[in-house]
């Protein structure tokens, strides 16, 4: 595709974005490419900043020059013993600083990471010095963890990317700014500088309120729905008895979560849904629909209490969802601005074989 069309793409996926606000999205906002800090860089403190703390200082003035500097590896630098005032090393990111004075430092070449690189086949969509898209199959974890120390997304990318890496933090490693579930399949963009990571940690934390994110997923849920779009505005926290799932909870336990969604195909007793984030919240597609009543078909997490629903199934689902062993969930759209570049980028991803042979079983069964 080329660039006009990529533009296209990307206006045309913005203005579908989001099916049930109450107030008309506002245009993305452009952002100034951040840049890798290269060599000694120096600040003069203004008589404005006197006794400000260092490290928000520091972060005050990388934002002015679009430095890729976040707080958290300003602050890691620091405590390092890498930033010098007025000549002298500084350890206390707190420490108050005074008027008329000049700070240096020099960010040290990036370290290798201790999680070892893994032959992985990757599903590449998008590639250049700066970022990569990744089209995730279903079963893959993301990032290293306790019982998933090998063979995760990660170790795929250490492999892939090699000495393209230039350093997530001061580690050689890729810059993870969103995940998907183990089981949930499509669309994952990593970054793999220090510019690319703080300009797309940005993207995501906004969530396309006010920047030019875009994510849509693709989801077959039990049951019908009276209307064709909606929103869900639920917070979402921890279970308070299950730790290890999440839940809708009161607002003062949890964080805002903001779901829309909107019917894309009525399968009898399912339904294809699309469904737009305006929060990121752990498994908040999942929990927000089986928290009115329309759990995903294959979770067995937040949807154990439909089991039974699988006899409304023709046999030929019934076959489909044993084969696709895992939650129906799809990211299948992913539209931002590069954040190095500023150009447009626009994706889609088809849902796999298990997810599409569900899809064409449920639709055979309203055939017949």
């Amino acid at each position: 595709m080329n660039t006009k069309a990529k533009q296209r793409a990307w206006k045309r996926a913005f203005e579908s974005a989001k099916p049930d606000r109450d107030e008309p999205a506002p245009a993305p906002a452009r952002r100034a490419p951040l840049i890798a800090p290269e060599g000694e860089q120096v600040f003069t403190v203004g008589t404005k900043s006197a006794d400000e703390r260092l490290d928000r200082f520091l972060g005050r003035a990388a934002a002015e020059r679009s430095l890729a500097l976040s707080r958290t590896r300003l602050k890691a630098l620091i405590e390092a013993g890498e930033v010098r005032v007025d000549g002298a090393i500084v350890r206390d990111p707190s420490a108050k600083i005074a008027g008329g004075g000049t700070i240096r430092f020099a960010a040290p070449e990036a370290e290798d990471s201790p999680v070892a690189g893994e032959d992985i086949a990757l599903a590449i969509v998008f590639e250049d010095e700066h970022l990569i898209v990744i089209d995730k199959p279903a079963g893959l974890v993301v990032h290293p963890a306790p019982g998933h120390a090998e063979g995760t997304l990660v170790n795929a990318l250490i492999r892939h990317c090699g000495a393209s890496l230039s350093g997530i933090g001061g580690v050689k490693r890729p810059g993870i700014v969103h995940r998907l579930d183990q089981d949930t399949s499509g669309l994952l963009v990593v970054a793999k500088t220090d510019a690319a990571h703080q300009g797309l940690a940005d993207l995501f934390a906004d969530h396309g309120r006010t920047g030019s994110l875009k994510r849509a997923y693709l989801a077959l849920v039990w049951g019908g729905f009276d209307a064709s779009v909606g929103k869900v505005d639920a917070p979402i926290g921890r279970h308070p008895r299950q730790r290890e799932k999440m839940a809708t909870v009161q607002e003062e336990r949890g964080r805002h979560a903001v779901t829309y969604w909107r019917v894309e195909e009525a399968l009898g007793p399912a339904t294809l849904v699309s469904c737009e984030l305006e929060t990121g919240r752990t498994h908040q597609i999942r929990v927000h629909m089986a928290w009115i009543g329309h759990p995903l078909l294959g979770d067995s997490v937040y949807g154990a209490g439909f089991k039974t629903k699988a006899g409304l199934l023709g046999e030929g689902a019934k076959t489909a969802l044993d084969a696709l062993g895992r939650q129906a969930l799809h990211a299948a759209a992913l539209g931002f601005e590069h954040p190095i570049t500023g150009e447009p980028l626009y994706f889609e991803s088809r849902p796999p074989e298990d997810f599409a042979r569900l899809v064409s079983a449920l639709q055979k069964s309203v055939a017949a």
